[in-house]
């Protein structure tokens, strides 16, 4: 991806949100021109000159110091995701040459990785909920027994995976099961444009959004607007074509041992109709072999 359009359509996008009220500056009742403040509206808050914020919103950020990025998020009322989507934008842009090939060799080499040790199967398989395990490009890589129930008409005929995002964009079917797709869908673009900006050499990554962005209007539109987000717990209502409907919260626990892996376990209020709902599910998903099971069946 190129770095410096990221950068400046990240800080445009950012600075137009922003209102005068909201920024705690006056307007003046004046008929504003530009959406959201003005380049110099946001230099003055961010304590630097106009033409020097001008050089980090056309997209430069080489050099640039950690202060300087401080200052900057501040003065854009930043989240913590969208400082440290700043940051890693920063750091894209600022690497030597032999710096950057090493992080791209190390991309590469984590966006390849498909197989899922041993040990995280077992500790999959030993969760009485739904779990899978997913990389940043929300590709999942391995279910439990209730996950591949829970996730059923997802992975279809198939048993080696299958990615959410293209699940979410181009499955109709997602939209029955998700009752809330708009939101899921909006935090799931959010989530990919974090990840792209941790991870610029993603061949994956660019392939899949190219995908999505040419094969879905709405992925386009959320993509174009440079939302960010971290994706690390939510709760969400979904209707399965079996059990009916759910209400799970979802809990992402990062794997040291495996950078860039993740497991994800659904879990839901005890007493509830959700638990009653997920009780029947495990009866309905225990006649059939786990993933695992199946996977060491076949060795």
């Amino acid at each position: 991806m190129d770095n410096r359009a990221e950068v400046r359509d990240f800080l445009t996008s950012r600075r137009e949100r922003l209102t005068p009220e909201r920024a705690g500056m006056p307007s003046y009742g004046d008929r504003r021109r530009v959406k959201g403040l003005r380049r110099e509206e946001v230099a003055m808050l961010a304590g630097m000159s106009t033409d020097y914020y001008t050089r980090l919103e056309r997209g430069n950020l080489t050099g640039v110091s950690e202060a300087v990025l401080e200052s900057l998020a501040r003065a854009l009322q930043f989240d913590e995701a969208e400082r440290a989507h700043l940051f890693d934008l920063a750091g894209a842009a600022s690497p030597s040459g032999r710096a950057r090939g090493q992080a791209a060799d190390a991309s590469r080499r984590s966006s390849a990785r498909t197989n899922v040790r041993e040990g995280v199967r077992r500790i999959l398989d030993s969760q009485g909920a739904p779990a899978y395990v997913a990389n940043g490009r929300m590709d999942v890589l391995a279910t439990n027994r209730l996950g591949r129930a829970l996730f059923t008409d997802a992975y279809g005929d198939t048993s080696s995976g299958f990615n959410l995002a293209r699940y979410l964009f181009l499955d109709p079917r997602s939209r029955d099961f998700y009752l809330e797709w708009d939101t899921v869908a909006r935090d799931s673009v959010a989530s990919l444009r974090a990840y792209a900006g941790r991870n610029p050499y993603d061949r994956g990554l660019t392939d899949l959004v190219g995908e999505l962005t040419t094969r879905s209007e709405e992925f386009a539109g959320w993509w174009a607007t440079h939302a960010v987000k971290f994706h690390r717990t939510s709760t969400k209502k979904i209707h399965h074509s079996v059990v009916g409907d759910l209400e799970v919260t979802g809990e992402a626990l990062e794997l040291p041992g495996d950078p860039g892996l993740r497991i994800v376990v659904y879990t839901v209020e005890p007493a509830s109709p959700s638990e009653q709902a997920l009780a029947f599910l495990a009866s309905w998903s225990s006649r059939a072999p786990s993933e695992h099971e199946e996977s060491t069946r076949r060795q």
